[in-house]
């Protein structure tokens, strides 16, 4: 799909790898919503980029407040052409502590905001693409979901993470078939070790450890690489059904 004038929707825009992907695609010629809760710096974000970019302060584990969110961005832009699902977070908890058994609560909180609020805004984002006209490829949309590769190999203390983003990875395929008939695809990027908000909380030390452990480039993943690879899917018509690793050939060790 040619990203220069459709309407993008990122969630979790407004900073981190979300933040990198509204750039990319305000600098490709889209129109973009931003839906994040971070009221303040949304509105920076609009404010700095211009007519192109729409903030809507948005909770994408509350159902209302996602339709309210896409219903305002079609009254903005027209359309829904592509979605990325960057909102999301990660806890550090052993499954059975020195306090006892994980809470309950925390890991229901975390797969609600990861698994189920990605589900949220890709299911309601799809119902508005199908109302779009299909390009020459009879394509109408694109869904990209954000999951990790703690997926694939998560760490000590990731229990509730690695299950939440295993469901993101679990559910692309299926959704992709699902909406395969509407001219939709869908798919997913798993990334590795990246220099975010989420991370910027570890020590340092901490993050220079983990980078030696990248086999090439040996360095943390650069925001404008994960925005590239959005760029690239977007693009490519035989891309779906499928997650790819930004990782620089990493894999987890255990912590």
């Amino acid at each position: 799909m040619e990203i220069a004038k459709r309407t993008a929707v990122v969630t979790g825009g407004a900073s981190g790898l979300g933040e990198g992907a509204v750039r990319m695609f305000v600098a490709e010629g889209a129109n973009v919503a931003i839906m994040d809760v971070n009221q303040e710096r949304g509105a920076a974000l609009e404010k700095e980029l211009g007519l192109g970019a729409f903030f809507v302060k948005t909770d994408v584990t509350d159902d209302e407040d996602v339709t309210r969110a896409l219903s305002a961005i079609v009254k903005r832009f027209g359309a829904v052409d592509c979605l990325v699902c960057c909102a999301g977070t990660g806890i550090a908890q052993r499954t059975v502590s020195k306090d006892g058994p994980h809470p309950l609560k925390s890991f229901e909180w975390l797969v609600k905001l990861n698994l189920v609020g990605t589900f949220n805004v890709a299911s309601k984002a799809a119902s508005h693409m199908t109302k779009n006209e299909p390009n020459q490829e009879g394509e109408r949309g694109v869904i990209i979901n954000v999951a990790s590769v703690a997926a694939f190999d998560g760490q000590i203390g990731q229990a509730a993470y690695a299950a939440s983003k295993a469901g993101v990875v679990g559910m692309t395929l299926p959704m992709a078939r699902d909406l395969s008939g509407l001219g939709i695809r869908v798919m997913a990027i798993a990334p590795g070790i990246f220099w975010t908000p989420l991370t910027n909380v570890l020590p340092e030390e901490h993050m220079k450890r983990l980078a030696e452990t990248i086999p090439f480039p040996r360095r943390a993943g650069k925001i404008d690489e994960f925005a590239r690879l959005v760029r690239d899917i977007v693009n490519n018509p035989y891309l779906n059904g499928e997650t790819i690793r930004l990782d620089g050939a990493v894999r987890m060790p255990p912590k």
